[in-house]
């Protein structure tokens, strides 16, 4: 099976699966409290419904459009503009007969749903799974800055020692932390094995997005070749794979990054190379292209991570923290949205299935459904009107004023935040699309 239809697949399952615990959030609390519902149904049933079924008072369904699903409750202005309904007298299983607080944990409840169950899967992954772990001794040769990095002080060959006084169980979440929290301090060990602590500047983030450096630290590539390209400098004057660069011009080449900045963008120029292989050393003489390359790649290092198994205690309170750190993450970068070029590589249905594996994996699907669960929570609170933020927000107004918002402004108020959704939906997935084609 192709990895599209494999992805497609678990974005269908993890959203149905989403979906209906998030409107059962609803559709429970609606019940204990006595309130109504009409319908529960996964996806949108527009003119018509794929499979319908009543029950009681409820008619259970299944809709042709996948752009989400609802329980519509009696006596409640939402997303069905039921005016002729709101137009009669209130009854008493209406949902706006019942006391705000009670309408209050009804609305509260698909947010809690998914938020809480983003939470328990990761506990889920960490009990079942474990955890992998990468500690700093692992990389000996320590990390490698880009540009953004190197102006805040980090050299070739750091190793992390700790992040704000904290060591870290993966040493390379400290792209994420530099990008997402508000880092202080990180301490290095250089490759003179001298301990030295940076001040990190304020804005790293920011700095970091605009650059399109999302990785300004990645694992230090030693000297040894990987591949030598055919009829390049190198391939002509006799380098091989498994050489390994000693020197250039009688300068020391310790890491794949000091070859770079001794020959990259100078134009074609004359060099010596020493280069050992098979434990004896050879000079080579020759002249690079007009690109100031020699045409060889690297041997990338490999990374193994542990991995650490955990008990159901552990796997609670680490799965808790991973969460808590989760949603943290995703509501400070969510700044990034109303600038220019985060509206841009704003997605759709596409850039979420493209979260899942390529290939069936239990571990890839849950951790992804996870993230999306818990994506879902902070979305739907958003103070906008046709999501539960929105009704969440005018029923505190209730609440802390005391006064009811008239109707009439409540039926507008949902028409503006219906077609505000739709027209975000659109642009989304046409992102999605134009990423597609021209990319």
């Amino acid at each position: 099976m192709s990895p599209f239809f494999v992805k497609a697949i678990q974005l269908l399952m993890s959203l149905s699966f989403l979906i209906i615990l998030h409107e059962l959030g609803h559709f429970i609390p609606a019940r204990i409290f006595k309130t109504r519902v009409e319908k529960f149904f996964l996806f949108f049933d527009v003119k018509f419904a794929l499979f319908k079924k009543k029950i009681g008072d409820t008619t259970y369904g299944i809709g042709w459009l996948p752009l989400g699903g609802y329980v519509k409750i009696s006596g409640m202005i939402d997303e069905s503009m039921d005016t002729e309904q709101m137009s009669q007298p209130a009854q008493e299983w209406e949902f706006r007969s019942k006391p705000a607080w009670q309408r209050l944990i009804i609305m509260l409840g698909g947010v809690t749903v998914n938020l809480i169950l983003g939470f328990l899967i990761y506990m889920m992954i960490l009990f079942v799974w474990g955890k992998n772990t990468l500690y700093t001794e692992e990389l000996p040769l320590g990390m490698s800055p880009s540009p953004v990095a190197e102006e805040a002080g980090f050299e070739v060959g750091d190793q992390i020692i700790n992040v704000d006084g904290k060591t870290l169980e993966n040493v390379f979440e400290i792209n994420k932390l530099l990008f997402l929290r508000d880092v202080e301090q990180v301490t290095v060990k250089r490759r003179n094995g001298i301990q030295t602590t940076l001040d990190i500047p304020e804005g790293m983030g920011k700095k970091m997005f605009e650059s399109g450096e999302l990785m300004p630290l990645s694992p230090t590539t030693s000297t040894v070749l990987d591949s030598v390209i055919p009829n390049s400098p190198a391939d002509l004057v006799g380098l091989q794979p498994g050489d390994r660069l000693i020197s250039l011009n009688d300068q020391n080449i310790e890491y794949w990054n000091d070859l770079s900045a001794l020959i990259k963008g100078k134009g074609k120029q004359e060099i010596t190379l020493i280069i050992e292989r098979e434990r004896s050393r050879q000079t080579l003489q020759f002249s690079t292209d007009e690109e100031g390359t020699i045409g060889v790649y690297p041997k990338y290092p490999i990374i193994n991570f542990n991995n650490e198994k955990l008990s159901l205690g552990e796997s609670i309170v680490e799965g808790f923290d991973y969460g808590y750190w989760t949603l943290y993450d995703y509501v400070s970068q969510f700044q990034y949205i109303f600038t220019k070029k985060g509206a841009s590589q704003l997605g759709g249905f596409g850039a979420i299935g493209n979260m899942f594996p390529d290939t069936w994996d239990w571990k890839g699907f849950w951790a992804s459904t996870a993230l999306i669960s818990i994506i879902l929570a902070f979305m739907n609170i958003l103070p906008i009107p046709a999501l539960d933020g929105g009704h969440v927000m005018f029923l505190v107004y209730e609440i802390v004023t005391g006064r009811k918002p008239n109707d009439k402004f409540m039926e507008y108020a949902q028409m503006f935040g219906f077609f505000l959704l739709m027209a975000l939906v659109l642009f989304a997935n046409g992102n999605d699309l134009y990423r597609l084609i021209f990319n």
